[in-house]
């Protein structure tokens, strides 16, 4: 009898990836073969973050296509990237198909789970007559903005390439959070070009949902109860990254650097400011120097992911004397293992981009939030944070040292702890 075997493609940004392999691991822990398919890009980067102690599975083999840009390109541009792309891959995902398929010693792959921005790749699915499952890593609301567009389209609220014809808000439904148009995912990239480009996807992705046979979200009925009362046919089935109990992510871009998890052990429970945010965020050098003052300014021990292509300048980064200053006060390190972080007992407050799975990390281990979002569905997951959910200590669309500081009167004491231990 043939082991059932899935061939997985993630839109190639870490905050698709990880939570796709993390499904991956969890399908292949049943007894399934995996076919995971990165770019060459993000193949090479997650094979060069993995530790000793990285495990991916009997089950999960790693398989990478090009992604159409020359290895120099900016793959931070995501209209761009998501153009070459849709010209590179589903060919070459045609071809791994066809070799695994009709090779003697190997099980045929028998289903296509896709991320929603590489939706297409369930139309190459359909051609092969295999099962075609769409998996939706952010909050399932977003994909209820998307599958709305239509809707909203005719109420007048956007025009046919995704503009916001006016600010306002409004409700999918009376039991839905507050939707407010200047957050739409599509329209938060800082150029009409790229939003257009964007807002294309969405309207693809209502397309290639209606092709799947399951539509697979990567979120709680408890998170999100109204949008899975009113789209009945979305399946929660996470979130994934916050369920992983031991905390480890094989499908990282960085090496984490686990030796902060002693630097925190060494701290007060509830004192570390831990400051986050993601894979994707540049800061132009102010932000950033504000953002290192601010941390300064709390006279507080922090914990700051700094990845090496954090900022638009790669000398002298920090404010004269910073690190002199603060001494073993801050520690900062390029990547951390994030579900550990956030769980430790040490940590007060999380500075965070609000991505959903920092989101979903974060509120999963009690820890307040200090919001500053920088695009795409991070806006609505504030929302989300600062009033659904309430786990806020303060939420910032610009950010001055002063504005750090002044949040510390705010931040939980030791009593926080057993909180978070009482549920």
């Amino acid at each position: 009898m043939n082991v059932p075997h899935i061939l997985a493609i993630p839109y190639p940004a870490q905050g698709h990836v990880m939570p796709l392999m993390e499904l991956a691991q969890k399908i292949a822990k049943h007894g399934f073969k995996v076919t995971f398919v990165n770019t060459d890009f993000n193949h090479n980067r997650v094979v060069n973050a993995l530790s000793e102690n990285d495990d991916f599975g009997d089950g999960i083999r790693l398989v990478s296509v090009p992604d159409g840009l020359e290895p120099w390109e900016d793959r931070t541009d995501l209209g761009k990237l998501s153009e070459s792309m849709l010209q590179v891959i589903p060919g070459k995902l045609e071809e791994i198909i066809e070799n695994v398929n009709k090779a003697v010693d190997d099980d045929s792959i028998s289903c296509v789970i896709a991320d929603s921005g590489v939706g297409w790749a369930l139309e190459i699915a359909v051609k092969f007559s295999l099962i075609p499952v769409i998996f939706f890593p952010a909050a399932a609301t977003i994909l209820a903005i998307n599958l709305s567009i239509p809707k909203m389209l005719e109420n007048g609220i956007i025009e046919s390439d995704g503009t916001i014809t006016k600010n306002q808000i409004f409700h999918l439904s009376p039991t839905m959070p507050a939707m407010d148009t200047t957050t739409f995912a599509w329209a938060c990239f800082g150029d009409s070009a790229t939003n257009k480009i964007m807002f294309e996807i969405c309207i693809n992705c209502n397309k290639y949902v209606k092709l799947a046979k399951w539509i697979l979200c990567n979120s709680a009925i408890e998170l999100e109860p109204a949008v899975f009362s009113l789209f009945p046919e979305l399946l929660p089935i996470g979130p994934l990254s916050a369920s992983n109990k031991l905390g480890d992510k094989p499908g990282r871009f960085w090496p984490e650097d686990s030796a902060c998890l002693s630097w925190l052990d060494q701290q007060p429970a509830c004192s570390v400011i831990y400051v986050a945010y993601g894979s994707f965020t540049i800061f132009d050098q102010t932000q950033f120097q504000e953002l290192a003052l601010g941390l300064e300014l709390t006279n507080r021990p922090f914990l700051w992911v700094v990845r090496p292509d954090m900022t638009d300048n790669t000398n002298d980064i920090y404010p004269e004397g910073f690190k002199e200053r603060i001494g073993s006060r801050g520690k900062m390190v390029s990547w951390t293992p994030q579900v550990k972080v956030v769980r430790h007992p040490s940590i007060a407050c999380f500075v965070s981009h609000c991505g959903w799975n920092s989101t979903s990390e974060g509120v999963s281990s009690g820890v307040p939030f200090l919001c500053w979002p920088y695009f795409a569905d991070q806006l609505f997951n504030q929302t989300y944070i600062c009033d659904v959910w309430k786990y806020v200590v303060y939420s910032v669309t610009c950010f001055l040292p002063i504005i750090l500081w002044g949040v510390v009167s705010f931040l939980p004491g030791p009593d926080l702890q057993k909180d978070r231990q009482d549920g």
